[in-house]
């Protein structure tokens, strides 16, 4: 996989570091892969990874297209914490069923399969987009945003927060959302008859009702208003249709 890029952060503190920053328990790490991700301080979404076990060092595995800000991010943060971080040459690669040796379970849904690091053959056979868009997970830089709060986006649902844990930045934020707040929009699986361009605007009786992202087999994942996405709704000329309880 190209599109990967896998960081390292070492030092007697990379654990204790990263578990002041993301949004699940670090200590998780001793029985797999952990899915995480790193807020804003107004608890909005940085990007999402997984922090995988490396002896005492951690690395994440994270789109390239977000790694740069986030190791920027991480280096701000470190200050003068005895911790390095560095981009290595590991290469993740990735298949269903039962882990390889030497890999690990996706931790979000069993039906995404495995993933590997240290030269595990991958399956290129795969449709990835119909797997998780089967599945109802979002990936970074398509439906997850600057814009979007974790939660809206079944970040719990998919193991990638721990509300036990302890502070992380942007905590406060996710707690909120979780104990106090009624969750109004939303990532939602959608039937979709046609297709439309990722990011397409999804319209209600005229009115905006969300947002249409990646579409496979006769699916998609969209971002919805929950109290307008009723009945048939269009996304440029493809039909959507919402029906969480079918």
């Amino acid at each position: 996989m190209t599109d990967r890029t896998i960081l390292k952060v070492s030092g007697p503190d990379a654990r204790a570091f990263l578990q002041g920053l993301v949004t699940n328990d670090v200590n998780k790490l001793d029985h797999g892969l952990v899915y995480a991700a790193m807020l804003t301080p107004q608890g909005k979404y940085r990007a999402d990874f997984f922090m995988v076990p490396a002896g005492a060092d951690v690395l994440l595995d994270i789109s390239s297209a977000l790694a740069p800000g986030i190791k920027q991010a991480l280096m701000m943060y470190k200050l003068r914490s005895p911790v390095q971080i560095e981009e290595t040459d590991h290469v993740m690669t990735r298949g269903l069923g039962n882990p390889p040796e030497g890999a690990f379970a996706d931790p979000r849904d069993a039906s995404l399969g495995w993933r590997g690091y240290d030269g595990q053959p991958a399956d290129n056979t795969v449709n990835w987009d119909a797997v998780r868009v089967a599945a109802g997970v979002p990936e970074g830089d398509i439906e997850l945003t600057p814009d979007t709060y974790i939660l809206e986006m079944e970040f719990e649902r998919l193991n990638g927060v721990d509300f036990k844990k302890g502070c992380f930045v942007g905590q406060e934020v996710v707690a909120r959302m979780k104990y106090k707040t009624v969750l109004r929009k939303g990532l939602a699986q959608v039937a979709v008859d046609g297709m439309a361009p990722v990011g397409t605007e999804i319209l209600a009786n005229n009115k905006p009702a969300g947002t249409l992202f990646t579409q496979a087999d006769g699916k998609g994942l969209a971002y919805l208003r929950f109290d307008r996405a009723t009945g048939d709704m269009m996304a440029d000329t493809a039909m959507v249709r919402y029906a969480p309880d079918a």
